[in-house]
């Protein structure tokens, strides 16, 4: 299996370090909001990341996290928390707010069929781990104190600048003018943030005698050294994590503890909406919800994604959700089929298939590769279950085995037909229509298919 690792920007031949076991840390929400399409985007592709894992026979240990503290609206370390924000705006609690938002990304994330993550934390309830970690910092002598947190210098981390390629000295000189003058460098960022006098933090601990809370970057480093141990095998995110959270990852783990903290790293680029970035100023910000109004599944949704490659910008149009639409109803009808005609040998085009995923897990390909045969070859059960182990698209689960009554009255339509009495076809037509059922003739009789 081969993976493009961001850590060395090359695709590389993927080796677990354990022969059975591979261990995945994968980026979660920030719950202060609901999430929309855009953001389910990476989950899917690590889905299919797990699942192309799983059909090379190892047993992944996927841990997802929930940022439900500490994430300012700047990755700047200034701003306002975006928990203490969402809680504004709904007038509930931070607390309330985390689990409204939590619980409805994760029915979201299960509605889109997800293999379940072993574990999945909340930043919560790692806080007195992150004043573990915070504390091997300063041992250290990472860490500086100021009258906003506890922040680390970038400039003892000789290696911070390596995994994004950043250019410090260019960042210096770009500082805007607001630039505290009590951090030592433009990089530096917070791993433990005060609440200062006449501040109202409503998520707060306290810490060396003073109240406050844990920086945004923390969360990650903490999880993944408590719950799966570095180095890991594959962390996972988003490109616009690359210069600074999972720099600051890194620089955090490995400056704490002396180990590597992940051998391989994927990130997903970003999906744009009719030509433009998602924004709900532009009213371009759809839920599935909104999906569901016109027409379309999380399923459908589902099968856009995995039309194209995680690595490339992707533009969504729902004239192009409408065509990925139809493609998952022909998939549909393509595994019907097993249950009216004599199954065909599926096993090189299940190969050809794998082919594509171990490649750079090339979605795009293997899907080609299924389309190539759906109109010539008559899939078994296994191949039905290998589609739907892989894509997770629940294709079987959509095409259960219609009943002896409707198969009866699919043949004596056939053959009222055959008899030219059109008027009794056209009747037992409409009766196997309302079941959600179309009909295609051939010259030995019908072949039921999903509207």
């Amino acid at each position: 299996m081969k993976l493009y690792n961001t850590l060395t920007r090359k695709i590389e031949n993927f080796e677990p370090q354990d022969a059975e076991r591979v261990k995945v840390y994968t980026c979660g929400p920030t719950v202060y909001s609901f999430a929309h399409i855009g953001n389910f985007t990476c989950y899917v592709y690590w889905d299919l990341l797990v699942r192309t894992l799983q059909q090379q026979g190892y047993k992944v240990d996927r841990v997802l996290n929930i940022t439900d503290v500490g994430h300012l609206t700047s990755d700047a370390d200034d701003g306002e928390d975006k928990m203490e924000k969402g809680a504004r705006r709904e007038g509930k609690t931070v607390w309330k707010v985390a689990e409204m938002y939590m619980n409805d990304f994760l029915k979201n994330f299960r509605a889109l069929n997800m293999v379940e993550p072993s574990r999945i934390c909340r930043a919560t309830d790692f806080v007195k781990e992150d004043m573990t970690l915070v504390d091997a910092l300063d041992k250290k002598g990472y860490l500086y104190d100021t009258t906003d947190g506890l922040y680390y210098d970038t400039s003892k981390f000789p290696t911070y600048a390596d995994f994004a390629h950043l250019d410090l000295e260019h960042l210096k000189a770009g500082a805007r003018v607001e630039f505290s003058d009590e951090k030592r460098n433009v990089s530096d960022f917070a791993v433990w943030k005060w609440i200062r006098d006449g501040e109202d933090h409503a998520m707060k601990w306290e810490y060396r005698g003073r109240m406050g809370y844990p920086g945004w970057h923390i969360e990650c480093a903490t999880i993944i050294h408590e719950v799966l141990g570095e180095p890991i095998d594959i962390h996972c995110g988003g490109i616009d994590h690359i210069p600074i959270h999972h720099t600051n990852e890194i620089a955090q783990l490995e400056g704490a503890y002396g180990k590597k903290m992940s051998n391989f790293w994927l990130h997903n680029n970003f999906i744009t909406i009719e030509g433009q970035k998602i924004s709900k100023s532009l009213g371009n910000v759809y839920m599935f919800d909104d999906l569901a109004k016109r027409g379309y599944t999380h399923m459908d949704y589902k099968m856009w994604v995995l039309q194209g490659h995680f690595q490339s910008e992707r533009n969504f149009s729902f004239d192009d959700l409408a065509a990925a639409k139809q493609r998952l109803l022909n998939y549909r009808n393509f595994a019907a089929l097993r249950w009216q005609k004599e199954a065909t040998q599926m096993d090189d085009v299940k190969s050809a298939m794998l082919e594509q995923l171990d490649n750079n897990l090339n979605s795009a390909g293997a899907l080609a590769e299924l389309d190539k045969v759906i109109t010539k070859n008559v899939p078994n059960e296994a191949f039905v279950q290998f589609l739907d182990d892989v894509f997770g698209l629940d294709i079987a689960k959509s095409t259960p085995d219609i009943s002896d009554e409707l198969k009866e009255k699919i043949a004596k339509r056939f053959e009222a037909k055959k008899a030219k009495d059109f008027a009794t076809a056209d009747s037992l037509r409409n009766e196997i229509s309302a079941e959600g059922i179309t009909l295609l003739d051939g010259a030995d009789g019908s072949i039921w298919q999903y509207a």
